[in-house]
């Protein structure tokens, strides 16, 4: 559909007043009678070489629903058995910050033998767990701490 140059200069004054493309889709649509699609939509902004401004975000203010603060120059957020110094062995867990595909929510563990392991929860909640040696198996202490831990971290983290 070709556009006059008023109607070209009405579609820019709302895109200059913040409308989103379905806003302008809408307006196109009721005040030109012209059912475009939104793609078209998208193309008849660039065409008329307008930018949209961004969309303030919506806050929250409920800090209830906020994620827990994670410094940004940590990689993983890591828990670890109380009062047990990593060199004093003890399980480590550590939540990716992207979770492994598939899975809806993963990281690693350290167990107290120092063997190193990949576990993942898929949207069932089956739980996998990967050491990359087939016959290895942790001690019965380490996976009740490690399922602790993981269940706190879980909780902790909105899970």
């Amino acid at each position: 559909m070709q556009f006059s140059e008023e109607q070209k200069q009405s579609i820019a004054q709302w895109v200059a007043e913040g409308a989103k493309l379905s806003d302008i889709q809408s307006r196109v649509n009721d005040e030109f009678n012209a059912a475009l699609t939104y793609m078209d939509v998208r193309f008849l902004v660039d065409d008329l070489d307008l930018e949209l401004k961004d969309q303030p975000k919506s806050v929250d203010n409920d800090l209830r629903n906020a994620p827990p603060l994670v410094p940004d120059n940590q990689a993983d957020t890591t828990i670890e058995s109380p009062g047990a110094a990593p060199s004093e062995g003890g399980v480590q867990l550590n939540l990716h910050r992207v979770y492994q595909p598939g899975s809806v929510v993963s990281g690693d563990v350290v167990f107290s033998d120092g063997q190193q392991a990949v576990w993942s929860l898929d949207q069932t909640g089956r739980l996998a767990m990967d050491a990359g040696i087939d016959s290895y198996q942790p001690s019965e202490g380490d996976l009740q701490d490690f399922q602790q831990k993981l269940s706190s971290l879980l909780q902790s983290q909105g899970f």
